[in-house]
C-alpha cells in the first residue's frame, strides 16, 4: 500500500511540491532532497530562491526537523543550496539547470518509455555511464 504525502508550499512567490512516501525503502531525507532537485530541474526553483524553513517543512510533512536538515545539508554538500543562520536555505548560482540538458533528459526518458525500459533499468544505465 502506498502512503504518498504531497505538500505544496508557497513561499516568496515560489510554489514547491514535496513528495514523500514513508513506506518507501528510500530514506525520507533522500526523498526530500530529490524533490528539491526535481524542482530545480523543472526550473520551478532558480538561483536565489529560498527553500521553506526546516521547521515549516517538517511540520507540513509531519517529519522530524533533523530529517529536513539532513536533506538540506546534503543539498548544501552538492553545492545546490547555501545554508546560513537567519537566512535559511537559498538556492545557489551553481544550481541552474541547462535548458539543453533538461531537453536531452526528457528525450532520453521518452525514448526509454518507447522501448519499454523501466525506471530502475534506466537509473542503473545512467549510474553505470556516469561512473565510467
Amino acid at each position: 500500500m502506498m502512503h504518498l504525502v504531497l505538500v505544496e508550499i508557497e513561499q516568496y512567490d515560489v510554489s514547491m511540491l514535496f513528495r514523500v512516501d514513508p513506506a518507501s525503502g528510500v530514506p525520507i531525507f533522500d526523498q526530500l532532497a530529490a524533490s528539491v532537485r526535481a524542482e530545480l530541474a523543472r526550473g520551478t526553483l532558480k538561483p536565489g530562491d529560498r527553500l521553506p524553513s526546516a521547521r515549516e517543512l517538517a511540520t507540513s510533512l509531519d517529519v522530524n526537523i533533523h530529517t529536513v536538515l539532513r536533506a538540506y545539508q546534503d543539498l548544501r554538500d552538492e553545492g545546490l543550496v547555501d545554508l546560513r543562520r537567519g537566512r535559511g536555505a537559498v538556492v545557489t548560482d551553481n544550481a541552474g539547470m541547462s535548458p539543453e540538458l533538461l531537453a536531452d533528459i526528457r528525450q532520453l526518458v521518452a525514448e526509454a518509455r518507447r522501448l519499454g525500459i523501466g525506471l530502475s533499468t534506466l537509473n542503473a544505465l545512467l549510474r553505470e555511464e556516469y561512473s565510467a
